[in-house]
């Protein structure tokens, strides 16, 4: 990364600042723009060789004009002054074919962000690219030499991103800042018998010195692929279901998809009209942390300029808060809960048990570490997906299982929420253990 973020950024602001006077001066009664641009390294080897070397730049802008409320919104990727006009004219244009809207407009003035706070997310890495192959390769070739089960390899990529986004609205409020992220994953294929198992691992920072060892990486994509070799079915029946940390992160995905303001407005959401009802068992807390130093979703405002704040969405099981922006809020007769763009590292809490000891509390059942498909109703909450992982019988693992297929219903399966781990060990915004199920349907052969 080059030491020109400032003037970067400075010429980002400018940009927003033309616009939003080109914007009044065509006759616009508010507008609100974002800006942004990135630049990124990407390497990917398989089998100890250079599969690509990818550096890419980019640059964006997306822009909407009011008219009262009625609106137009317009996109380029040149910010051209002459191009941000056009995009102005555009935006404009299409803002006088549109039906008013009387919830379409700006954020409320006193709940924009007064300051840009700075959360430690800028950690350039000046990586040559012979150095990125380098470990990509290390982290490949400790997969591929951890066990003489592992046979073949999807390869492993290593990648740098740098990027600068603003926004500004003609409230007057403009703000912007720097981040960064870098990845490391490999994946690898295992073989015993007539058995084959793929399985993978990876890791992701704010700043490269964060980034798990690339050995590490690779003995654990090893790992996971030998665990799971020799697999086999196991009858239909209904027992307790354990998903494994990395996992669980979906059902709380599935948790604020539901609570999400669109899905609420427009009555498309299994857990509709639920605020202030209680949809987990009492030991529940569900929040987030999005001022959290180096956090992967960590950002000072959101998508309309509104200042972020932690916040529990579920606190003793009770549903606390929906996830609201500005326009789905006042579609709803509620405030912005700060969320334009989503969630910022969602947080359960965790119990005292790790693993072990959730296979032990389980006795006997599945444990769950991956899952396929997308069967997941958002508006009835019904939950079938494919699944893999391992049976358990009197808190241990007995073997591998594949070509399963677990069922239940998400309103159901939140309230049978038996226990959250201390298990979590991987990289990502949203931050949970393993979670217990009561019961679900397990559909084998």
């Amino acid at each position: 990364m080059t030491d020109d973020t400032p003037e970067r950024l400075a010429r980002l602001q400018a940009t927003i600042e033309d616009l939003l006077s080109e914007a009044k001066r065509q006759g616009a009664s508010a507008a609100e723009a974002v800006v942004s641009g990135s630049a990124g390294l990407e390497v990917s080897v398989r089998l100890g060789e250079v599969e690509t070397v990818e550096h890419t730049r980019d640059n964006g802008l997306g822009l909407t004009v009011y008219f009262g409320n009625r609106k137009g919104s317009a996109s380029t990727s040149d910010l051209s002054p002459a191009a941000v006009r056009e995009a102005v004219r555009a935006a404009c244009a299409i803002a006088s074919h549109t039906q008013a809207d009387p919830c379409a407009g700006l954020a409320d003035p006193s709940r924009l962000a007064t300051e840009v706070l700075d959360l430690d997310l800028y950690h350039p890495w000046d990586l040559a690219v012979e150095e990125a192959i380098g470990l990509a390769v290390a982290c490949e070739d400790a997969a591929r030499g951890a066990d003489p089960r592992i046979t073949n390899s999807e390869g492993a990529s290593l990648s740098s991103h740098f990027g600068l986004q603003v926004y500004g609205n003609s409230h007057g409020f403009i703000g912007g800042y720097p981040s960064t992220r870098h990845g490391l994953s490999c994946a690898v294929i295992g073989q015993e018998g007539e058995s084959m198992q793929r399985d993978y691992w990876w890791t992701s920072a704010r700043a490269a010195a964060d980034l798990e060892d690339p050995a590490a990486v690779g003995r654990r994509a090893a790992e996971r692929t030998v665990a799971r070799l020799g697999a086999r079915q196991i009858p239909t029946r209904q027992a307790p279901v354990l998903f494994r940390a990395e996992v669980a992160t979906g059902l709380l995905r599935s948790l604020t998809g539901a609570i999400n303001g669109t899905s609420l407005y427009r009555r498309a959401s299994f857990l509709l009209d639920h605020l202030g009802q209680r949809i987990f068992p009492e030991f529940v807390r569900i929040y987030e942390e999005p001022h959290l130093p180096r956090g992967l979703a960590s950002a000072p405002f959101d998508g309309d300029g509104v200042a972020t704040a932690a916040k529990a969405f579920v606190a003793d099981g009770v549903l606390q808060s929906y996830v609201l922006d500005t326009y789905s809020g006042c579609r709803l007769g509620l405030p912005t809960t700060g969320n334009a763009g989503g969630v910022r590292n969602l947080h359960i809490a965790m119990g005292p048990l790790d693993l072990a000891g959730l296979l032990r509390e389980m006795g006997t059942g599945l444990l769950v570490t991956e899952l396929m498909g997308s069967g997941v109703n958002p508006v009835t909450g019904d939950y079938s997906r494919g699944a893999a992982g391992f049976w358990v019988e009197g808190g241990e693992i007995a073997f591998p299982v594949e070509e399963i297929t677990i069922a239940g219903n998400l309103k159901a399966m939140y309230q049978g929420l038996v226990a959250v781990g201390n298990d979590c060990d991987f990289p990502g915004s949203t931050r949970t253990g393993s979670w217990l199920i009561n019961e679900m349907t397990i559909a084998g052969h």
